[in-house]
């Protein structure tokens, strides 16, 4: 079911619009508000955690699927990660994951225009911890690239980062990421993640962006 939002869907198209996020591959700064047509335009934006997560690995896997189906609906994928674009570059080379379609926040800011929930408790002491080693096969397949150099710290490339390594708890560690879907400014669907690896389920996002059949 999709998650609430406390701004009105128009609201958060507009606020979100004026965040600025950098492309994976060369780095370069945008605007959200360019990522996709802002009229008529069908947008899932997917908010992964840290691109060192395992988690992440793992819905950047399923999304990696479900793309084509995506693109035969004409809608717009965007994947976003906390992290630098280095950190970006390594996880869609390892992972495979489309790099036009992947973009960094490195100061979370999209996270917090969106209400993404964070905290020490809801990541270390959520009951998606046990769940997700019940998906243990899963998480070694999408993560058999695996790399902990994919995790943001304070000194990678030149933009500010939060300093998880005297902060357990910070956001940038901590965070949880959730999945949205616009057409043009309008919300139709936003999921917020509640717990360690607790993703949105795909085929609620087919039935409210996917109308067309699949080849």
């Amino acid at each position: 079911m999709a998650a609430s939002s406390e701004k009105s869907g128009e609201d958060v198209a507009e606020i979100l619009g004026d965040v600025t996020v950098f492309k994976a591959d060369a780095g370069e700064p945008v605007k959200f508000r360019e990522l996709w047509d802002q009229d008529e335009g069908i947008a899932v934006v997917a908010l992964l955690r840290h691109f060192g997560c395992y988690c992440s690995w793992e819905l950047g896997s399923d999304l990696i699927e479900a793309k084509a189906r995506f693109d035969s609906a004409g809608v717009k994928l965007i994947a976003v990660g906390v992290g630098t674009p280095d950190r970006a570059r390594m996880f869609a080379e390892r992972s495979s994951f489309p790099l036009e379609c992947l973009y960094a926040d490195p100061e979370r800011k999209a996270y917090d225009v969106l209400g993404l929930y964070y905290g020490f408790i809801r990541f270390f002491f959520s009951s998606a911890v046990p769940q997700a080693f019940s998906r243990i096969n899963t998480l070694k397949k999408a993560g058999k690239n695996y790399t902990i150099k994919a995790t943001p710290d304070d000194t990678s490339g030149v933009l500010q980062q939060v300093r998880i390594s005297s902060c357990p708890s910070s956001p940038a560690f901590t965070g949880l990421g959730g999945m949205f879907v616009f057409k043009g400014k309008e919300l139709l669907y936003a999921w917020k993640d509640k717990k360690t690896g607790d993703h949105a389920p795909l085929q609620d996002v087919f039935d409210v962006c996917c109308k067309i059949p699949v080849a």
